[in-house]
């Protein structure tokens, strides 16, 4: 078998049968998984790799990566001790993004954040506790990540 056996969603390494060093694919599908389950990304969608990361930290990659990352755009970038790996992004992959608490999802080959929803103005009858009510659950949503505060 020439071709590596890997899962359809995540491109995880499979074990094939009497393959040599079966710890390596194996540990190779553990990395992969160890970023991608609860994924949380530091910030991104970014173009530079960071000078300085961490093991396990995961950013996402920009639309027009450079240096390690050439090559690897919308992709999940994490850092490991034998250096950066990547998880190509697949449709209705989500993320937490830890720099602003926003959760992304990856739709039609773009990352998209939450959506801006302005507070209520203007019209010619206003009523305070819509508003007010309206007011709470924007809070609320910006609380957990839904939207982003505009």
């Amino acid at each position: 078998m020439t071709d590596m056996p890997i899962t359809p969603r995540h491109a995880l390494p499979l074990l094939a049968v009497a393959q040599a060093q079966k710890e390596v694919t194996h540990n190779e599908a553990l990395v992969l998984l160890d970023a991608l389950v609860h994924a949380a990304v530091v910030t991104g969608p970014v173009a530079d790799p960071p000078a300085d990361p961490a093991a396990g930290q995961c950013w996402i990659v920009g639309s027009a990566p450079t240096g390690a990352w050439t090559g690897q755009a919308a992709a999940i970038a994490f850092w490991t001790a034998g250096g950066w790996r990547f998880a190509i992004a697949r449709e209705g992959m989500q993320v937490t993004r830890l720099s602003d608490g926003s959760r992304l999802r990856f739709e039609a080959g773009a990352w998209v954040g939450p959506v801006t929803i302005a507070a209520p103005a203007g019209g010619s009858t206003i009523d305070s506790e819509a508003r007010s009510v309206i007011a709470a659950l924007i809070l609320l949503l910006e609380a957990h990540g839904l939207l982003i505060s505009g």
